[in-house]
């Protein structure tokens, strides 16, 4: 029988720490070649694009996620999960909670990885549904004790700062600048549609780790060369994808291209993260294919018993 999964099903049972523990089984998954990942593929239509992500965790599951560029406001996701097996259709997730899910508890294992232990600031940059599962994961792996926030509108960006008081029991301020947001912060999240630089390397204090969500590409993106020229430690989930953007990904790109690491090498070892608390450390988030079917794999393995209940 195949499980359908919607959106309160997801919000009810993938916790922040949950998410980031599965994210962490995945990118070691991706690195250790149990998970096979290819790059996202799009097929062009009128009017926008059909999005699809593929992966394979090696005789267990295999299965895609697709999603549209039409800018319905009703448009919804799709994740399919196959069994190895047999082939079924094991469940599959309609809506859009699994996927941004699955993005933050990336950027939470980028900065449970690289920021430094003691890390208790966050400076966030933008206030939407990708900005909100970006802090929803920090405060699974760091203490944190006060958010600051901004975003162009003030209604979005105090009503952004309220949701995390009242959900997560955080200190939480609106403020009037992106430069004031991530001033003096031990962790900074970008999550922003803009197409050009929303800061400069300058405004980050020595230390700061900072996950990029947002644009990054040669020409549109949502921080300069500065930043990747400033950053100590570089890093991406998806080196594979990292470098199969057009227009390119600017980390992907001499001269960064050498220093770009893998979040999953990082983790098993086999590749360095930060060594000094001055570095700055910067993740840039493409989002790792195959993540969205590993969660939905681990969300039907904990409704299973319950089901069954």
């Amino acid at each position: 029988m195949t499980l359908l999964v919607s959106d309160p099903e997801v919000s009810a049972t993938l916790d922040a720490a949950t998410t980031v523990a599965a994210m962490r089984q995945a990118l070691l998954a991706a690195y250790q070649g149990r998970l096979v990942a290819p790059p996202r593929t799009a097929a062009p239509l009128a009017g926008g694009r059909l999005v699809l992500t593929a992966g394979q965790l090696v005789g267990q599951w295999y299965g895609y996620r697709s999603y549209d560029t039409f800018g319905h406001p009703e448009a919804e996701q799709l994740v399919v999960l196959h069994d190895a097996g047999t082939g079924a259709v094991r469940a599959v997730a309609v809506g859009e909670e699994l996927g941004s899910r699955r993005t933050g508890g990336l950027g939470g294992v980028a900065v449970d990885a690289l920021a430094r232990p003691e890390s208790a600031t966050l400076g966030v940059i933008g206030c939407g549904g990708q900005a909100w599962t970006q802090v929803w994961a920090t405060a699974a792996v760091r203490p944190l004790r006060e958010v600051t926030v901004y975003s162009r509108s003030a209604a979005r960006r105090e009503a952004f700062a309220a949701r995390i008081r009242a959900e997560l029991g955080l200190g939480a301020r609106a403020v009037d600048s992106a430069r004031a947001a991530v001033r003096d912060r031990d962790v900074v999240v970008l999550a922003t549609t803009s197409p050009t630089p929303v800061l400069t390397a300058a405004d980050l204090a020595p230390g700061t780790h900072l996950n990029a969500v947002g644009f990054k590409q040669r020409g549109r993106a949502e921080f300069g060369s500065d930043l990747l020229d400033a950053a100590a430690v570089l890093v991406t989930d998806s080196p594979a994808q990292a470098g199969a953007y057009l227009p390119p990904m600017l980390a992907a790109e001499p001269p960064y291209a050498a220093r770009l690491r893998d979040l999953g090498a990082v983790l098993a070892g086999a590749a360095s993260g930060r060594t000094d608390a001055d570095q700055l450390s910067v993740f840039c988030s493409v989002g790792l294919a195959g993540t969205e079917v590993f969660l939905l794999d681990h969300l039907v393995r904990t409704l299973a018993p319950a089901a069954a209940g």
